[in-house]
């Protein structure tokens, strides 16, 4: 059991009771099922070793996308899907956040504000690229990952961009790149952006409760070239299915509080921020994102609908520009086999139940995890 786990199944009741009819529904959600997560209540599965026979009943993990102990395979699917539809050529990562004044509009009003930011900021991308001054061409791509929480996990929502460096002519197919060194203008960006922004909250009816002066300052946009984009992808890829904070960074956790490490932006030295029980949980429940959000999201040439299939596209840009496809240069961890832990055979998936069921169940004497690997 990881120390956050551990955490919730302390102190959540405590929580709960003293906050849960002031939070949200999908907040409650989330504690009851890092509470349950691999333990009785959750049910779980049986399993049988195919050379010694053995049957090994393991409780079920919640699957739930924040919990701390649920994504680690999910984030090494995603990347090496990402990696295997990379495009040969540069790169540049795109990072569109919101002023303070913003930010607790957005906390209150998640869903409608999250889904705006991205019409917003992907809506600026697409603008400027059709610009025959820009990119050339008229369909770019790009995935934009959403990201809430700052390093000391304060509520901090912004979206970071990848995006090839260049876009394809809906008229003759071809691919038209940019400057290695230059994708956009960030200030025209901005500007796109935060009217994009401001004229959806007109349509929702919502501009009232926006500060003014919102509306009065630059919205930051920031626009770096990142090479050929594989670290890039790592990085935004602990993003996709992590929490707000690993378990390597918890120092410790008391009776009264927990304390954590965190480094400062531009600088290396690591700081320790001691935080009581409830802050923690209140910092860390704040990044809870509404049911059913997508938080990754695929636009333009990267988009599954798109009529130009990647394939064609890779090989559009290696005969147009004569980029060498590079093999992914980052090691994909491979998911861990399931073995006994009698004897170190394979295990086969039999079947799923509740837990009602384990005690009816014959031949499933034997509780414990299988071992990964040998």
């Amino acid at each position: 059991m990881g120390a956050l786990q551990q955490l919730f199944r302390e102190h959540g009741e405590g929580y709960l009771a003293r906050f849960g009819e002031a939070m949200p529904a999908n907040h409650r959600k989330v504690i009851g099922a890092i509470e349950r997560c691999r333990s009785e209540q959750a049910g779980h599965t049986l399993y049988h070793c195919q050379a010694c026979g053995h049957t090994h009943v393991i409780a079920r993990a919640c699957g739930n996308r924040h919990c701390p102990g649920c994504q680690h395979h999910k984030t090494q699917v995603w990347l090496q899907c990402q990696l295997q539809r990379q495009l040969p050529g540069h790169h540049f990562l795109l990072t569109f956040t919101v002023p303070e004044s913003l930010r607790e509009f957005l906390r209150s009003h998640q869903r409608i504000g999250y889904g705006a930011l991205f019409e917003a900021s992907s809506g600026a991308i697409k603008k400027l690229a059709a610009d025959p001054r820009r990119l050339g061409g008229d369909i770019p791509g790009f995935l934009g990952v959403l990201h809430t929480w700052g390093r000391q996990l304060q509520y901090h929502p912004h979206i970071h961009y990848l995006a090839p460096g260049g876009a394809i002519s809906s008229t003759d197919r071809q691919w038209h790149a940019s400057s290695a060194g230059f994708y956009l203008p960030v200030r025209a960006l901005s500007r796109i952006y935060r009217a994009k922004f401001r004229d959806a909250m007109a349509a929702q009816g919502l501009l009232a409760a926006i500060p003014p002066e919102a509306w009065d300052i630059d919205w930051n946009v920031n626009c770096q070239a990142v090479g050929d984009g594989q670290a890039t992808l790592a990085y935004l890829a602990r993003y996709v299915f992590k929490v707000a904070i690993a378990e390597s960074r918890i120092v410790s956790i008391d009776e009264h509080a927990l304390t954590f490490r965190y480094r400062k932006v531009h600088s290396n030295r690591a700081r320790t921020m001691r935080l009581p029980i409830p802050e923690f949980m209140r910092r860390f429940l704040q990044h809870v994102l509404p049911t059913g959000f997508m938080k990754v999201r695929y636009y333009g040439f990267l988009s599954p609908s798109c009529s130009v299939r990647i394939e064609e596209l890779k090989a559009r840009i290696e005969m147009a520009h004569g980029f060498a496809r590079q093999p992914p240069s980052i090691e994909i961890e491979p998911p861990a086999p399931m073995c006994c832990p009698a004897c170190g055979g394979a295990l086969r998936f039999v079947r799923s139940m509740a837990s009602p069921q384990l005690r009816r169940s014959p031949g499933a004497a034997i509780l414990g995890a299988p071992h990964s690997g040998p």
